[in-house]
């Protein structure tokens, strides 16, 4: 069979691995743990808004009417967006192509 002297020998390189292997295993977890703290946050987002959306249809009426009789005139930065990204778009594309000539 083995000597003792090669047993003991493997028996240190075993123990050696295995410390290898368990420490790996740690910086996995905490890497993985880590890495996924972002999810868990999307996660707990979305349980809370799953608890509040029953009553956010309730709710939107009454704020809709509210915010509807705002007092101060706001600026219609949105309307005017969409009414003048055609022709912004457009020459944009005349420029990239007039450039590429």
């Amino acid at each position: 069979m083995y000597s003792h002297r090669e047993l003991s020998r493997l028996s240190a390189h075993k123990a050696a691995l295995r410390g290898r292997i368990a420490g790996r295993r740690t910086l996995a977890a905490a890497l993985a743990t880590r890495a996924l703290r972002p999810v868990a946050w999307l996660d707990r987002l979305r349980d809370l808004w799953r608890g509040v959306a029953p009553f956010a249809g309730l709710a939107a009426i009454p704020l809709g009417l509210l915010l509807k009789r705002s007092p101060a005139p706001r600026p219609r930065l949105l309307g005017t967006l969409l009414r003048w990204a055609p022709v912004v778009l457009g020459a944009v594309r005349g420029l990239t192509a007039a450039r590429r000539e």
